[in-house]
Formats: structure tokens, sequence, C-alpha cells
């Protein structure tokens, strides 16, 4: 037994598939899987069932899962600590966010040019996932920033800095529905589609819109990044649905957004643990990433 057998224990039960935990810990499902045999062999137990494409823990997994995860997280405050440790060496200000994988593409290479010409002592270390992993990573103190989909599904989160959104619908400007000024469930009736994953509070919001006009959305790429999605729409795979803010990070020029209709609304915000007051290198560099999305409203607000 080994901690990466640990690690793939604990993403499969808080993820449900080999697939997503493989994304979460960056290698392949294979590699995933074949940790997961190998914890079962040493162990001698069975963790998991497949029910309906999902894995499910077993009783035994279950009773098993508060354990691991106290393990792992154990390892990773162990492995932040050695690293503060060395950057303290150095007399370096480190600066650990967690933002959308769109964002770190294509937002935050300007805003840390921006930012280090001001703090040169700084060290940034950027994690790119999904709001509920930013959460967790939070109240893991793995990161000392996150931004987060608000209300947050979990509690003991600062908010200074907020920002409000919407929903569009991003397509060529070849595209039949070019010309509309908004574009609902029904303009897309037969439309190929390229959606967010399926456990993303976005996509179920999309599917209910789809299910309250009574049209079966014609979905042909599912993805798990707004900057993947807005790269296949652009080339004509599929009309994409997803949150104006993060695809104006995007190539804009490449295509078009309009407005989905009905309105999903955004709230989102950049967000530290309650109980641990960000340094003020952290907060200068909140600041920085806050100006820029702001940025970003005027740009919709002028259009």
């Amino acid at each position: 037994m080994n901690l990466k057998q640990l690690e793939a224990f604990a993403a499969i039960s808080a993820l449900h598939t080999t697939t997503a935990a493989a994304q979460r810990l960056g290698c392949s499902q294979s590699a995933v899987s074949r940790l997961l045999s190998q914890l079962e062999e040493d162990l001698g137990l069975s963790l998991f069932v497949r029910e309906q494409g999902r894995l499910t823990p077993t009783r035994e997994g279950d009773a098993l899962v508060q354990e691991v995860e106290t393990i792992v997280e154990a390892a990773r405050c162990l492995e932040r600590h050695a690293q503060q440790l060395r950057l303290a060496g150095t007399q370096r200000k480190l600066v650990r966010i967690m933002v959308p994988n769109t964002f770190a593409q294509f937002l935050l290479p300007a805003v840390m040019q921006h930012f280090y010409e001001t703090h040169r002592d700084a060290v940034l270390e950027v994690f790119s996932g999904t709001y509920d992993a930013s959460e967790r990573a939070l109240l893991s103190r793995e990161v000392d920033l996150a931004f987060v989909r608000l209300p947050t599904r979990l509690s003991g989160f600062s908010v200074k800095w907020r920002f409000k959104s919407e929903s569009v619908c991003v397509i060529p400007s070849s595209h039949p529905l070019a010309g509309n000024a908004t574009v609902s469930p029904r303009d897309l009736d037969g439309v190929p589609l390229v959606l967010l994953w399926r456990q993303s509070a976005l996509r179920h919001e999309v599917d209910s819109a789809f299910r309250s006009a009574r049209v079966t959305p014609n979905v042909v790429a599912e993805v798990h990044s707004v900057s993947v999605a807005c790269a296949m729409a652009a080339r004509g795979v599929g009309a994409a649905i997803v949150n104006r803010l993060i695809a104006q990070c995007c190539d804009t020029e490449q295509f078009v957004m309009r407005p989905f209709v009905p309105t999903i609304s955004f709230e989102t915000g950049i967000a530290s643990l309650e109980s641990d007051p960000v340094s003020g290198t952290c907060h200068a560099f909140a600041a920085c990433l806050a100006e820029a999305l702001d940025n970003l409203h005027a740009l919709r607000e002028a259009d």
C-alpha cells in the first residue's frame, strides 16, 4: 500500500469515475484503475461497485474513506510545509491560487505580468480546477485564494471581490443563429451542441432549460473547460453554452456570443479562508485579478 494508491481511492470516492479521478490526479485512466486494483489486492477488500456507470464505495470502502482522506491530506500538508520552508530560505513570498482552466490559460499570464511589476519578490503557484475543487483546496489550505461560484456549497470562506455574469450561446459568426438577438432551447432543437460535463452546475441548469422547453439536446461533445467549448464552437463542431465572463477570456474574434434564454445567472468571487487572513502579497494579487475581471465586465457593458 502506498500514497498514490490512497490518492486514487480518495479521488474515485469523491468523483465516482476513474476518468474524472485521472483528470484530478494528472494521470491516465488505466493508471488509476491499476492503482485501485493494487490497493484492493493489498487490503484484501473490494472497495467499489459499478452502478449505472458510476463507482460507488462498498460498505468496506465507505468505512475507509474518511481515514484515507485524512492520510492524503496529511501528506499534502507535509509537502506544502516543505515547499514553504524552501521558499522561506530565499525570502520570497508565496501566493497559491486556484482558478478555472480558461482563466489559467488566457487571463492569468497578463495578470501575473502586471503583478510582478511591483512584487518581484513573489512566487505564484497556480492550480486550475472546478468550483468544487476550489472550495476543497481552500478548506485544506492547499491554496490561499480561489475563484468560486456563489453561494459556495461549503462554508468558512471570506469573499471580498464579487462578479456577476450570465449564460451565453457561443457560435461561429457564420452560424444561422448568429443573427438572433437571443438563443433559446427551441432555437437549438436539432443543432449540434458542445456542453460542459454532466457534473457541472451550469450543465444541470442547461439540461433543466431544455427539459422545460421539451427539447432533447443534440450533444456531440462534453468538455471540462470553457476554452475548449469555445474553441470547438468556433470551429463549427457545435454551439456551446457557457459563462460569458469566462468565455470573454478566450479569443472572441473567432466566435460570437448571444444571450442564452432563459438566462442562467452567475455570481462568482475571489475567496480566501475565513479563519486565515491572507498576506499583503496575496491581497495585492487578488486585487490585480479582480481588476482584470472588472475590465472584462466593462467589455460586456460596452457590447
